[in-house]
């Protein structure tokens, strides 16, 4: 190979590096972008059940802000007549007792029916709260829930859901302090933008025909 050749080559793979770069950036930004629109937006339709998902329990088994504010918006919805249900998701964590218990005794104290809210205490993600809460939704003859989340977090709740063969409407929490600073959302959003990437099965999830 002539000398030349050999002294284009690294400028050459540098070249290709860079665009490769820009390329998997410019993908991470416009997936958040798409990420942040989708969660902002309430899209809560008349359903069978509305599925909560958990969030952190503070110490002496208070609902951290993130939690409290997921459980308040799913109040307002039982409330306002979406859905007759709602099912609590999400195992025990650092603290006792359950997620899932934690949001049902609030919900109770909010004005819920106890015998309308049913729990799921199993899972630690959002890939088992979609998984675990399925044998619940199909035992009830759901097809149709309201996914209730930050923000943030619904676009790949709700492909989960639909992986497991659900239509899924999604109503987001707004109040939630990780959606009230910019630091906050940027971050969370970017964090969820990464594990859509790492997961694509889960991003091309569509809905059930």
């Amino acid at each position: 190979m002539p000398p030349l050749a050999l002294s284009k080559r690294p400028g050459l793979v540098r070249r290709w590096l860079f665009v490769g770069l820009g390329v998997v950036t410019f993908g991470l930004y416009g997936l958040a972008f798409v990420v942040d629109r989708f969660g902002q937006r309430e899209r809560a339709v008349p359903s069978d059940i509305l599925v909560v998902l958990g969030a952190r329990v503070l110490p002496g088994g208070e609902p951290s802000p993130a939690l409290r504010a997921r459980i308040e918006k799913a109040v307002e919805l039982y409330h306002q007549g979406l859905a007759p249900r709602i099912l609590f998701s999400g195992g025990v964590g650092v603290n006792p007792p359950s997620e899932a218990r934690v949001m049902r005794d609030l919900a109770v104290r909010l004005g819920v029916p106890a015998e309308a809210c049913l729990l799921e205490e199993q899972s630690h993600s959002t890939e088992q709260n979609a998984r675990f809460s399925a044998d619940v939704l199909r035992s009830l003859g759901a097809r149709r829930v309201v996914v209730v989340s930050d923000p943030y977090h619904l676009l790949r709740a709700r492909q989960y859901f639909r992986l497991q063969g659900f239509e899924v409407a999604t109503s987001p929490a707004m109040f939630s302090e990780r959606n009230m600073t910019l630091i906050d959302r940027i971050y969370w959003t970017v964090r969820e933008a990464v594990a859509l990437l790492l997961h694509p099965r889960v991003l091309l999830a569509r809905e059930p025909s």
